[in-house]
């Protein structure tokens, strides 16, 4: 394994902007394991997801930080996600085009309604609604705040507008 692969990385981005795509990447390459925060949010049923309580969802979070390696994806950048960005290694922003996403939530919707991509949730029309929502809402509320974030706290981390690119950083 290579010496300058961190073994705690963070992926944060919108929706559509290729975190999951890029943790599972990773995860295959460098053997190490990965996890979605919507999936430390929610305990996923057939039927219908189930939303954990906070103090479940905190400690599933922090079973996952204090092993040894770890990938975790995901948008949320609220404080139940802070002990995440202090003990990552590395904290990946995947600032992917906006107009990059809007493509990418149409493309994805089209595939999991036809069954060609798996998806973790039912993809309603009203969810495929909800991506535009939360897309927009990442873009006006949350980037500035982690690119504070990143500013103020002097993390280890990389900004990323191409997740194509991400190898060249870890050589």
């Amino acid at each position: 394994m290579n010496m300058n692969i961190p073994k705690k990385i963070h992926i944060i981005g919108s929706v559509g902007s290729g975190k999951t795509t890029l943790a599972r990447n990773l995860s295959r390459k460098y053997s190490i394991p990965y996890y979605e925060l919507d999936n430390v949010v929610w305990k996923r049923h057939e039927d219908k997801d189930i939303r954990r309580s906070d103090e479940e969802r905190d400690d599933l979070l922090a079973e996952i930080i204090s092993s040894d390696r770890w990938i975790v994806e995901g948008a949320h950048n609220h404080d139940w996600v802070s002990r995440c960005f202090q003990n990552a290694e590395l904290i990946i922003f995947l600032d992917t085009p906006y107009l990059v996403r809007i493509i990418r939530i149409i493309k994805r919707f089209i595939l999991q309604k036809f069954g060609v991509e798996k998806a973790n949730y039912t993809p309603t029309f009203k969810i495929f609604m909800k991506m535009f929502e939360w897309n927009n809402g990442f873009e006006k509320k949350s980037k500035p705040k982690i690119l504070n974030m990143f500013r103020q706290d002097k993390f280890k981390s990389l900004i990323i507008k191409d997740n194509q690119k991400v190898d060249q950083y870890f050589y």
